[in-house]
């Protein structure tokens, strides 16, 4: 199946977007493209999700032959505003997103603003609602999986210390599987003036403990809720967690000392989901 017209023309240059800031090399590691206001994603579900809900995102695009059947849809949209796209070899997009996980395809898109605490409190509906705090979790992995499990919940918000350097990375984008696109992400303010915001709009804050918490199963959750998770190896910061409503823990067997923090992060939606 042919792709449709390319706007590139022979020599492989785009053409001019005046509107668009000129994108760093394509040859650049993801990882340091990926601090300045474009971020290169990969995956089919991730790349798909862009196009969905924001195509003027699309700054640039490559796939595999194998993948433009696939993605007819978004060739299309890229012929018809001028989004330059290249069909390259799995060599190049193994480079390209500096993972042999890329899915076939490779994208530069514009990062979405990130509002602060109380913007997205103004903005937000009124009724029941969840959020996650992320305290220290680093692994794009497990961040992706957050993201995923977020937007199968219906959570209202990932948010994010205010130094901290946690974002969207293109291994992040694949495994959230297109949640990167559901789940927006927050900027914190200090600590204590973001429990206080949270607090005004009716939120309670819930530590999540490997142990010594209330039984996350047995106890009620309040409507609205903010599960405060701790980084994968250390957990959460004692201070902070004495400084929240209430303390959670996920019940097992015992056989191993905790769930990881992505596969917790998912029980715990699942809870609070079931009370509603």
């Amino acid at each position: 199946m042919s792709a449709p017209r390319n706007p590139w023309d022979r020599s492989g240059r785009p053409p001019a977007r005046p509107r668009a800031p000129a994108p760093p090399s394509p040859s650049a590691p993801a990882e340091v493209r990926s601090a300045g206001r474009e971020v290169r994603i990969h995956g089919l579900n991730a790349v798909r999700a862009v196009h969905a809900r924001r195509p003027d995102a699309i700054r640039k695009l490559y796939l595999s032959q194998a993948r433009v059947a696939d993605l007819k849809p978004v060739l299309a949209w890229c012929a018809a505003h001028r989004v330059g796209y290249r069909i390259v070899e799995d060599g190049d997009l193994q480079k390209l997103a500096a993972s042999q996980h890329h899915e076939g395809v490779v994208a530069d898109v514009l990062r979405e603003p990130m509002p602060g605490v109380q913007a997205w409190l103004d903005a937000l509906p009124e009724g029941p609602q969840l959020a996650i705090w992320l305290d220290g979790v680093g692994n794009p992995h497990n961040f992706g999986a957050i993201l995923r499990s977020a937007a199968h919940f219906g959570v209202a918000a990932i948010l994010l210390p205010e130094h901290a350097r946690l974002d969207v990375t293109g291994a992040a984008a694949r495994v959230a599987e297109g949640g990167a696109e559901a789940v927006p992400l927050v900027r914190l303010d200090s600590t204590p003036a973001s429990m206080d915001a949270l607090r005004a709009a009716g939120f309670s804050l819930a530590a999540t403990l490997v142990d010594g918490g209330d039984d996350v199963f047995a106890r009620p959750l309040p409507r609205r809720l903010v599960y405060v998770m701790g980084a994968e190896g250390e957990g959460m910061d004692r201070t902070l967690a004495a400084d929240c409503d209430l303390r959670v823990s996920i019940p097992g067997s015992g056989a191993v000392e905790s769930l990881n923090v992505a596969a917790a992060t998912a029980v715990l939606l699942a809870a609070w989901r079931n009370r509603r």
